[in-house]
């Protein structure tokens, strides 16, 4: 039977592939750092190990004896910089897979990851994939385009106010993925053992939508009208230093959103088959937004 570790597991990528794998019959590993979180996972032929992903020791004695390793560096603001944790992130993970001999590796990275320096956690994505691609094992970087999952934090807004916003020109097209078809994907690949190798793989939804689209189709939706209102970058560094982060990390954030809403930057990776998700705006909005509004 595969046994499999899957880092950041109470999150939505994170859960997504556990559940999935646990429903294939591999034995998992649930990597986090909330007990209480990760019992209440609820994942059948599952154990679990407290473990901060960023600490090489902790990491290889959980990582012991499993076939593959699902890795993820999840959102932590609580620090210095940024470009400090994916650094300790990946070489946390890299001493795991060194130490145990781990044959398979499937990271999330970031559309755009290969492409300038300077983009924040973009950059900072690529950087990890080159870290990983010097080891002999297989290694697979999926690279998701924006999160559907991020209109969720603005249901408020939308119910109450009628509005939601993005520091992106409300024609920018934007491949938005929803993280189920993430998580479904990484755990394809990390069950399937007829690749080997170094590779790439782009994951753009089934489309490209600009914000006006999506506020159009919110209107069809919740049945009143929506509106996109586009947020300044002075606003979003107010809004960031609330938050009670540090000026680098509010910098790498700032980098970041203008690399997104940059036409010639991340997210201008051209579309092509392989890229395609099934999961589309409006069955994201009908499953995880609506009930929220």
């Amino acid at each position: 039977m595969k046994k499999i570790a899957v880092a950041a597991a109470t999150g939505n990528i994170g859960k997504r592939v556990a559940q999935q794998i646990a429903r294939k019959g591999a034995e998992t590993v649930l990597l986090g750092q909330n007990p209480e979180r990760l019992t209440q996972l609820n994942i059948s032929n599952s154990t679990h190990a407290v473990v901060d992903i960023s600490k090489s020791e902790q990491m290889i004695e959980a990582t012991k004896g499993v076939d593959a390793l699902f890795l993820l560096v999840p959102p932590v603001l609580e620090t210095t910089s940024l470009e400090e944790w994916y650094r300790k992130v990946t070489d946390a993970g890299i001493a795991a897979v060194n130490a145990n001999k781990i044959k398979k590796v499937v990271l999330i990275s970031s559309l755009g990851a290969s492409t300038t320096p300077n983009l924040g956690t973009v950059s900072y994505c690529g950087a990890m994939e080159v870290a990983f691609d010097r080891l002999s094992t297989n290694v697979l970087a999926l690279r998701p385009g924006y999160f559907m999952e991020n209109f969720v934090q603005q249901a408020q807004s939308i119910m109450e106010e009628g509005k939601f916003s993005f520091p992106f020109d409300g024609d920018h097209d934007i491949p938005f993925v929803s993280t189920d078809d993430i998580g479904d994907a990484a755990a394809h690949y990390l069950l399937d053992d007829t690749w080997s190798g170094h590779w790439k793989l782009n994951l753009m939804g089934p489309e490209n939508i600009t914000l006006k689209d999506i506020a159009a189709r919110l209107t069809t939706l919740t049945k009143k009208p929506v509106e996109y209102v586009q947020q300044s970058f002075d606003e979003l560094k107010a809004q960031l230093k609330t938050l009670g982060i540090t000026e680098k990390v509010v910098q790498e954030l700032v980098d970041l959103h203008t690399a997104l809403g940059d036409p010639n930057a991340a997210y201008a990776t051209p579309r092509t088959p392989e890229v395609s998700t099934p999961t589309s705006f409006e069955q994201f909005a009908e499953q995880k937004l609506l009930p929220l509004l």
